[in-house]
């Protein structure tokens, strides 16, 4: 079967799902009549949807089901289906999946369960017997443990929910994705049909054993059918096809909403015993998903209630909204709802001033939100017309008219204002249709627009709408930076590979260096005599440090002295250095003892480098010192960055006027950190294989212009 509405898909990184979407023909091992059956509820669905291909109903005990005739086997079938459903026990997939690869099917999928979610090494290795032959065959597979797929816009389903029985829904332009049945197909799909908007695929994967949601949604992307795609995920597995993924989205202007689950202890612990998957940090992915430019958003209704703004493709160019009604008490919903979104309400123009007060003589003057009072009842067409003059006012980027019990006329016409303004208009329309109480918001929603009953629902929507036109408008403005020119990666790298599993403070520092990172004034003392010397070469106090490979926390081992002006004073920390070490640590190779001149009167910053499993190298930044362990006041960003990034990230942190010289303090070099976290970017992708763990635990920031020092680093090997 030809769809017209697929296009096909060229990416290398991709497959293309066009006939699994739309197969030609399709077969169903497991097919019954019986509709108590999983197999009698999915051959009817397929039927029913209006599914115009071959089907092949294969069940070795029946000669006809639903009045086709039924197969006993795949190798009995008259031609080579596209896709084929296995509905048996997981003990008998494999042997099925091996004729699939015999007659050379490309698409199966496995609703069955027993696999790797289950938890047991028998399910592990199932679900890993099933994926060696489907490799093997070069089949491509969904699930296992899922509940298959429905295509609305070529009328093919492959799936047991009830959520499609019935009258045909139209076809729309919205894509779902999830790894749940249920959820999917329920509390998105369904739910997001019932506010009146149209699926055009979706998709309920399980375990995603090798096809996964990013397969399906980029498929949904460069369909024609699609506008936006939500997302619902209970892991995600590859950070960079994900990345991958919300480039595509970008290049084609399809917006990607996601719900990502799992963002707790507890509820990480639900989602691995689900789908047999162990989720990565939340801050991470939270921190991910913003920098690729993807909407994460926390419940379901908020994935389609989103996608109604999105869906219209209008941009939006600032976060300046107005609102208008004639409920005060809606109004300032509205506005304490929508400034906690960072939603701004700017004062009118003198034009749009000037034209209310002429509609509405006597109003007085206008503000934002608006409150039109009972000067507009019982005027009619005021309503109608407060809203054109507001869209028409240059300070404004979006809308919000809010309605409560009006004529339907009155709300059509507000909805024509709204589709005919590139503006984004998010209507709210708290009541009902004072002539047609069958009329409601998801008939509004049917015709194109964006509709919500709720203030709350309606500001989060229009804020996540803001949210990725800021992100576009970054986008566009984005210029490539080379690698800065003081690096040296061929050395860094050699260095690294040199080092034992951790590598001492001097080590580490050598490293940064090679980065062109700035460091405290310091040498490596073997004796006490030399850490005198050493000392009045600094010409300052100084503190001392343990050097051991073995050593990792300095100050576990009494391993540091501080504030050291005399020769006596570091003579004496010395011996009582190796002393305490001696003591705590006796296995412990010592190198000798690190002499390092005291920054004194400098903000202290916090850098920390780790791998996640998904997204690879993570860096966290926040203010250093004991203050990271007890304010937790850090962000997380994927590298490599760029200044702007990382000036964006450090405005994030709560104590960010620390830098710019909160209660009189001096202003910071914020420059120079902002130079050296970019290059901290650089030396995490860099040496992502040789390096699991960065602390650079503080960086100095001194006064503006006088640059920024690291006073301590642990730098941890993987695995050896």
């Amino acid at each position: 079967m030809n769809s017209p509405n697929i296009t096909t898909q060229s990416s290398d990184d991709f497959p293309d799902l066009t006939r699994f979407m739309a197969p030609r023909a399709m077969a169903i091992v497991g097919a019954t009549e019986d509709l108590s059956k999983f197999g009698g509820r999915c051959m009817r669905q397929t039927i029913d949807f209006g599914y115009q291909g071959e089907i092949y109903p294969i069940n070795p005990k029946r000669e006809s089901i639903f009045g086709l005739d039924c197969y006993k086997s795949i190798d009995d079938l008259p031609s080579v289906p596209d896709h084929v459903g296995l509905i048996l026990s997981a003990k008998a997939v494999p042997q099925a999946l091996e004729e699939c690869a015999s007659k050379g099917v490309p698409f199966v999928t496995i609703f069955s369960s027993g696999f790797g979610e289950v938890g047991t090494s028998e399910g592990k290795e199932l679900e890993s017997r099933i994926l060696s032959i489907a490799r093997a065959a070069n089949i491509r597979l969904m699930g296992p443990n899922c509940n298959g797929m429905v295509n609305f816009v070529d009328r093919f389903a492959l799936t047991s929910t009830a959520t499609i029985q019935g009258a045909h829904v139209p076809s729309g332009d919205i894509g779902v994705v999830s790894q749940s049945g249920g959820a999917g197909q329920v509390n998105v799909m369904w739910r997001a049909q019932q506010a009146g908007l149209g699926i055009s695929y979706q998709v309920s994967c399980g375990n995603a054993s090798d096809l996964d949601l990013v397969d399906y949604a980029t498929f949904m992307l460069k369909s024609e059918a699609t506008r936006v795609v939500l997302m619902l995920a209970e892991r995600i597995s590859n950070g960079h096809r994900l990345q991958q993924l919300a480039e595509l989205s970008h290049q084609v202007n399809k917006p990607i909403v996601m719900v990502k689950i799992g963002r707790t202890q507890a509820g990480s612990r639900a989602a691995a015993s689900h789908t047999g998957a162990i989720t990565g940090a939340d801050d991470v992915c939270d921190a991910a998903l913003r920098q690729m430019g993807i909407i994460r958003v926390d419940d379901c209704n908020e994935l389609y209630e989103t996608a109604m703004l999105l869906r219209q493709q209008k941009v939006c160019t600032g976060r300046r909204a107005a609102a208008t009604s004639i409920s005060g008490g809606n109004l300032v919903m509205v506005a304490d709802l929508g400034s906690l979104q960072k939603i701004e309400w700017p004062e009118y123009s003198d034009t749009t001033c000037r034209k209310i007060e002429e509609l509405l003589p006597g109003f007085g003057n206008p503000s934002n939100p608006t409150d039109l009072t009972a000067a507009a009842i019982g005027q009619a067409g005021a309503y109608v017309k407060a809203v054109e003059i507001i869209l028409e006012d240059p300070s404004i980027d979006a809308l919000i008219p809010v309605l409560t019990m009006a004529h339907s006329s009155e709300i059509m016409s507000v909805a024509q204002l709204s589709e005919n303004s590139p503006k984004p208009v998010a209507m709210l329309w708290t009541g009902g249709a004072t002539d047609r109480p069958e009329f409601n918001a998801s008939d509004l929603v049917r015709m194109g627009h964006a509709v919500y009953t709720d203030s709350h629902q309606c500001v989060k929507a229009l804020a996540r709408l803001m949210d990725y036109w800021n992100y576009r408008k970054g986008l566009s403005n984005k210029v490539v930076r080379p690698r800065p020119a003081e690096i040296d990666v061929k050395k860094a790298r050699e260095l690294v590979s040199e080092a034992g599993h951790s590598l001492t403070e001097t080590q580490a520092k050598k490293l940064l260096q090679l980065y062109g990172i700035p460091i405290t004034r310091e040498h490596l003392a073997t004796t006490a005599e030399q850490a005198v010397t050493l000392a009045k070469s600094i010409n300052g106090a100084v503190a001392l440090k343990i050097q051991s490979p073995q050593i990792l926390h300095k100050t576990e081992v009494g391993g540091v002295r501080v504030n050291l002006a005399k020769a006596a004073e570091v003579s004496e920390a010395y011996a009582q250095i190796l002393q305490s070490v001696q003591h705590h640590a006796p296995n412990a190779v010592i190198d000798g003892v690190l002499v390092q001149e005291m920054v004194t009167d400098a903000v202290e910053i916090f850098v920390g480098v780790s791998n996640d499993p998904v997204f690879g190298p993570v860096l966290a930044i926040g203010f250093g010192g004991i203050y990271v362990e007890i304010l937790k006041d850090v962000v997380f960003r994927i590298p490599v960055l760029d200044k702007e990034a990382v000036a964006t990230a450090l405005q994030q942190l709560r104590g960010y006027g620390l830098l710019l010289g909160a209660r009189g303090g001096a202003p910071r070099d914020i420059n120079a950190l902002i130079d050296t976290i970019v290059k901290i970017s650089w030396l995490a992708v860099d040496l992502a294989d040789l390096i699991d763990e960065i602390d650079i635990n503080p960086i100095g920031v001194l006064t503006d212009g006088q640059g920024v020092r690291v006073i301590d680093s642990l730098i941890v090997r993987p695995g050896k």
